[in-house]
């Protein structure tokens, strides 16, 4: 349940702050007083796309709070803790904030700590349910009416099950489209592949090989230099004249004198002893790798006739010479590929046989639940639409055997709704039949329905009241109270007959200081309402008689 809403610097809005409680809570207020906008701030709260048009003028940035009890949200809860975002001091309780700033970009915020904008938004669709007056309209789409059955329905287990059959079978007509297509090959360029890979098998080019003899070519190539100078080296470091070691035997002495008359130098000794020691194992290893130096001009030859070979397959292969021992792989696994696509492609079809059987039963149960769920979703709606001034109204949920063969993750049924708004006339598609009023309260009786069945513990509904009036709009109004018994409902209207009925009015106004514009917003008491609902009502002049229609609004609705 929504408990309060920030509002800081959007559009027309400078600061808000609004404490929100449980039943039926309605916003009223004259065109362009920003209702519509105390909308799209709770839709920003809950992940909505950000627009930087939307912070107001002259402003760096517009900031959106709201803060949720959690006791009536378990899918929220599990979310948080999946996510390691519950606040351990208040965990029944969650704050969302968005921030939108002026140059585009957003941030979000779930207890304190930042998240994605898809993460928030996917977080407040268990939260908060918003019905907009555009709705109506989505309602004829096929897919929509599936969801709605579905969801009222409430059986998401064969749901999964069937769809998880349908994408193994989806998969595995691309594997035998690709065996197909592999079986398919023209022979010569069969042919040619497989002079590519006994060209590559015949180089024999082990991994790692390229490597080693790279540093066998260096070595090679090199030895000439190598041997002399790391002769010049070995004569400077021992047995020349002058060498290293020479002249660390002289120091040696030296500090052997020096140490016996003064024993602080005997350190520095065991020192240049050291060294000399080091000096004499280097000069050893020096000596070894020396005398397997050889200059062998005839396995220099071979070394550049292997190389050469390597590196004029990689250019014909186009690829890099140490990349050689993968595309022999590449080209085997094709090869294998197309010389058994026939077996394969067969073993896959019988797979896949066998996944369409469980496909088939899996649909068909989920079609049993649909048939079932159907009977009940549409004698609830007509019950709901016929409180809504169509008495003689009926609704309809058909289902009928998809036209295509192959399995859908949806199942094998076609949902429809169709509706007769007359006695004597049989209900037809809705789309076809319902006029622009009659499909507005038919679809507000549907979302009723359904998400009296399984929504979001707080409901908005954005003026879905449009193109109804009089005795009508207040039985939508006494509708939208009863849903307000169950859970949090806030509902934007322009009717005094709906919006009588709120346990909870607050008022929006719009005004204007210092050549700026305004929003505010505060709760109606009982005397607010009745002048609220008279200007609902009235027109130009509010009268005594309009004011008194408005209380007896007021009247009815509490009895």
């Amino acid at each position: 349940m929504l408990l309060s809403l920030s509002i800081k610097n959007l559009a027309i809005i400078d600061a808000l702050e609004l404490d929100f409680g449980t039943g039926f809570t309605v916003l009223t207020g004259e065109t362009g007083a920003g209702k519509s906008i105390l909308i799209d701030a709770i839709g920003l709260a809950i992940g909505t796309r950000g627009e930087a048009s939307l912070v107001r003028a002259g402003q760096e940035r517009a900031e959106i709070g709201a803060e949720f009890s959690l006791r009536d949200a378990p899918l929220a809860r599990e979310w948080l803790q999946a996510q390691e975002l519950v606040d351990i001091d208040q965990p029944e309780v969650c704050t969302l904030r968005r921030v939108v700033y002026a140059e585009g970009r957003t941030r979000a915020f779930v207890n304190n700590s930042p998240v994605s904008a898809s993460a928030l938004r996917e977080l407040g669709e268990s939260l908060i349910e918003v019905f907009g007056q555009n709705q109506s309209q989505t309602l004829v789409r096929a897919e929509v009416q599936r969801d709605l059955l579905d969801g009222f329905g409430a059986y998401d287990k064969d749901l999964e099950q069937t769809a998880a059959l349908a994408r193994e079978w989806q998969q595995l007509a691309r594997q035998i489209e690709k065996l197909g297509n592999a079986s398919a090959r023209d022979p010569a360029q069969l042919e040619f592949l497989r002079y590519q890979a006994r060209e590559l098998e015949a180089l024999n080019l082990a991994e790692g090989e390229l490597e080693l003899l790279d540093a066998d070519h260096r070595r090679l190539a090199n030895a000439g230099r190598l041997l002399e100078d790391g002769n010049r080296a070995l004569e400077a470091l021992y047995g020349g004249e002058n060498c290293a070691d020479d002249q660390l035997s002289s120091a040696a002495q030296l500090l052997a004198g020096m140490t016996g008359v003064d024993a602080e130098f005997a350190d520095i000794e065991a020192q240049v002893s050291g060294v000399q020691a080091q000096l004499r194992e280097a000069t050893h290893t020096l000596q070894r790798l020396l005398d397997r130096l050889d200059l062998d001009p005839q396995a220099l030859a071979e070394l550049e006739r292997r190389l050469s070979d390597i590196h004029d397959l990689a250019r014909k292969h186009r690829t890099r010479a140490e990349a050689l021992p993968a595309r022999l792989a590449e080209l085997r696994a094709e090869l294998e590929a197309a010389e058994n696509a026939a077996g394969g492609a067969e073993r896959l079809r019988a797979q896949q046989s066998e996944v369409e059987t469980r496909y088939r039963t899996a649909a068909a149960k989920l079609g049993k639940k649909r048939e079932k769920a159907a009977k009940d979703f549409a004698d609830k709606v007509t019950q709901a639409v016929r409180k809504l001034g169509m008495p003689n109204s009926q609704f309809v949920v058909a289902i009928e055997p998809a036209e295509t063969a192959a399995p859908s993750p949806h199942g094998s049924d076609v949902i429809r709704f169709d509706f007769s708004a007359n006695p004597g006339q049989p209900p037809r598609p809705m789309a076809k039949v319902a006029s622009g009023g009659e499909l507005s309260r038919l679809s507000l009786a549907v979302q009723v329905v359904c998400r009296s069945a399984n929504g979001a513990a707080t409901m908005i509904f954005d003026e879905v009241d449009a193109g109804i009036g009089g005795g009508v709009a207040e039985i939508v109004g006494q509708q939208l109270r009863a849903l307000g018994a169950s859970r949090q409902v806030l509902c934007v209207t322009h009717l005094a007959q709906v919006a009588a009925q709120g346990t909870r009015h607050f008022g929006i106004f719009k005004e204007i200081r210092g050549g700026m514009t305004y929003t505010r917003l505060r709760p109606l008491d009982d005397e607010d309402r009745i002048g609220e609902l008279a200007r609902m009502m009235g027109g130009v002049e509010i009268t005594a008689s309009t004011q008194a229609h408005a209380r007896e609004l007021l009247q009815r609705a509490a009895i």
